[in-house]
């Protein structure tokens, strides 16, 4: 009887830190989401904002946001599970958007807000998709 008592104890001993390993590894869906807002801020501005000022600020805007964001992710004390390859997706899918945008803007969009817009959407969407399904599973 002493075993199963001893068995019991364990195994909500393992529960209680399984919930604590999940409820903190929710940082993830919020890093997410704030990438995917700062995508709405910084296309827009690096596709409309011409000249070495945009450039300059849009660059230096763009260095504190992803480090600020690097920063935050290396400092969690929990790591979701399967997160290198979830984030290597995710950022993958938004280099390519990325570069299309930045092609498309400079060569057959030039000055195009509705493009600029359209296309800050575009880039947002890999982050804003992996943050909801990262709060469903959460």
């Amino acid at each position: 009887m002493h075993e199963q008592a001893d068995a019991a104890t364990a195994l909500k001993g393992i529960a209680r830190i399984e919930a604590t390993a999940r409820r903190r590894s929710g940082w993830y869906a919020g890093y997410l989401w704030l990438f995917a807002v700062w995508q709405l801020v910084l296309v827009p501005a690096v596709l409309l904002w011409h000249g070495p000022t945009g450039t300059l600020v849009s660059t230096l805007a763009n260095a504190l946001v992803v480090t600020g964001l690097s920063l935050f992710a290396t400092r969690q004390p929990v790591v979701p599970h399967g997160y290198a390859g979830r984030h290597l997706r995710v950022i993958g899918a938004w280099a390519v958007a990325y570069v299309l945008t930045l092609a498309l803007g400079v060569t057959v969009f030039v000055d195009s807000v509705a493009f600029a817009a359209t296309a800050a959407l575009v880039c947002a969407l890999p982050a804003s998709v992996a943050a909801w399904r990262e709060a469903r599973a959460v």
